[in-house]
């Protein structure tokens, strides 16, 4: 697909002027844009789009991919429809604990990763308010991996030129990935702990840029965990609605604190469950949030050394340090054959063994940090709790290399008992008062500090109760929804679909 290229001498338009020619090339490319409802309940999608989408490839630079950024697409990736929510249960006899485990499957979406929608919030309200104009400047997406490659893909499919900035270290086959869509990628020191480096890149840029850059971070922008409390909370809530048997109960929700986008599910959770037990967890080899502590890991997807501005740490209960020795070592058990061998002579379902490649790194330290909240509040068969996998095994063929070892049943036997059966509490942390003030507080070296946010809207954040619903809540959805379909009206294309 052809690009557009930004002109050498930028010069600033009016957001009416911006939002034309937007307008213009969303026109001219067949482009409609997807409500945050819709991707919510693909049954309000038009038909004519799932009629296009049964010819189009998952991962294909087509603009009717926008429609597949939900958890609901038929698993596949050619063609396919739409179902329910994509999600695995752990078996006990895997986890070691008697409570119900469920995890939702970033697989099946568009670039294999629930992070391409975590880029559609920040995206769509710029292009939909004037605010970013495709044909002459470049969106840029600051990150550890995922979420420049779903940004990379939403640029694709505006035909408009991006810029990936993210850690040297990550995994080769995000940086073949970003290469092969065109992207211009910029890669900072470091590994995945190195954030700061990836934001001065990204300020570099923007000065350089002269107005012709657009940066779109997520650890800042409030579209990314607005686009889970859209989303991924009522997927949640619709996979417990669908399997808790009588008396079970929605107990705990586990996730990498990241950039505290897919945390935003818990704002929708906690208003359906208010009994909900939220949990971040991070890599124990840096621990931010259990101790001011920072350091490197190899936990690729889930950033640290700082605490988003878009997290509501006072909507938190835990905090979960994960060691990821046991997440790679994990990794290998689940996925070397010595490994998936000996769980089949343990009892865990053939079924899902097939299944375990839909686990990526940091997937399996999202389920580690269940185990841990389960056996810390000693929670019974009643208790369910759920957490996201962010991406598969697709993305790190090249660590099960780097990282080898000779893998036999001896091996499969050490790291089940001692990764899994013999995860502990430890390392977690049921939050006080002053422990959140404290991760809170950390904002303000960040980004007060550094990246030139108030000192006003930090203290609202802490101060105000009604901030965190303006900013993530279902008012704010509302109004975008309906800038979204005001947008396409403008188009024509919601005259040609039906909508």
């Amino acid at each position: 697909m052809a690009t557009s290229t930004p002109t050498a001498a930028w010069k600033p338009k009016s957001a009416e002027e911006t939002l034309e020619a937007t307008v213009n090339l969303c026109r001219e490319a067949g482009i409609l844009l997807p409500t945050y409802a819709m991707m919510r309940d693909p049954t309000l999608m038009p038909a004519k789009v799932k009629e296009e989408l049964s010819h189009i490839g998952l991962w294909e630079v087509n603009p009717r991919n926008l429609f597949r950024i939900t958890w609901k697409n038929e698993p596949t990736m050619t063609g396919g429809s739409f179902g329910g929510v994509n999600f695995v249960e752990v078996p006990s006899v895997l986890s070691g604990v008697p409570c119900r485990i469920f995890l939702l499957i970033g697989k099946f979406f568009p670039t294999g990763s629930h992070k391409v929608g975590a880029t559609f919030g920040p995206l769509v309200e710029r292009l939909t308010s004037g605010k970013f104009d495709p044909t002459t400047q470049k969106a840029m997406w600051p990150s550890t991996g995922n979420y420049c490659r779903g940004g990379a893909f939403n640029s694709a499919l505006l035909r408009s030129p991006c810029i990936a900035v993210l850690p040297a270290g990550m995994s080769q086959e995000r940086f073949d990935w970003l290469h092969s869509i065109g992207a211009e990628v910029v890669a900072t020191p470091g590994c995945e702990s190195n954030v700061k480096e990836i934001f001065d890149k990204n300020n570099q840029l923007v000065r350089e840029g002269g107005g012709k850059v657009v940066s779109l971070n997520q650890f800042e922008e409030f579209g990314n965990p607005l686009w889970h409390y859209a989303v991924t909370g009522p997927a949640m809530e619709e996979v417990f609605r669908q399997n808790a048997r009588p008396g079970q109960r929605f107990s705990g929700l586990c996730l990498n604190q990241g950039s505290a986008g897919t945390l935003g599910s818990a704002e929708y959770l906690r208003k359906v469950f208010p009994h909900l037990k939220v949990a971040a967890s991070e890599a124990w080899q840096c621990p931010t949030l259990l101790h001011n502590g920072f350091g490197d890991h190899r936990i690729e997807g889930i950033g640290d050394k700082h605490v988003p501005w878009v997290l509501n740490v006072k909507n938190m209960d835990n905090v979960v340090g994960i060691d990821d020795d046991l997440v790679i070592r994990t990794m290998h058990l689940f996925n070397f054959p010595a490994g998936q061998a000996y769980l089949r002579e343990l009892g865990v379902p053939d079924a899902f063994i097939q299944k375990l490649n839909l686990l990526g790194i940091s997937s399996i330290a999202n389920m580690m940090a269940c185990i841990k909240q389960a056996k810390y509040y000693e929670w019974n068969a009643n208790d369910c709790l759920f957490a996201v996998c962010t991406d598969s095994m697709e993305m790190y063929q090249s660590r099960m290399r780097e990282y080898t070892r000779e893998y036999t049943r001896d091996t499969a036997i050490a790291d089940f008992a001692e990764c899994l059966h013999g995860l502990t509490s430890d390392h977690l942390i049921e939050m006080t008062y002053l422990d959140k003030k404290r991760m809170h507080n950390l904002k303000y070296f960040t980004w007060v500090e550094q990246q030139g946010k108030s000192m006003d809207e930090l203290n609202r954040q802490w101060f105000d109760e009604h901030y965190w619903e303006q900013e993530i809540g279902d008012e704010k959805l509302r109004r975008w929804d309906e800038q979204i379909m005001a947008f396409n009206r403008r188009t024509g294309m919601a005259q040609k679909y039906g909508m």
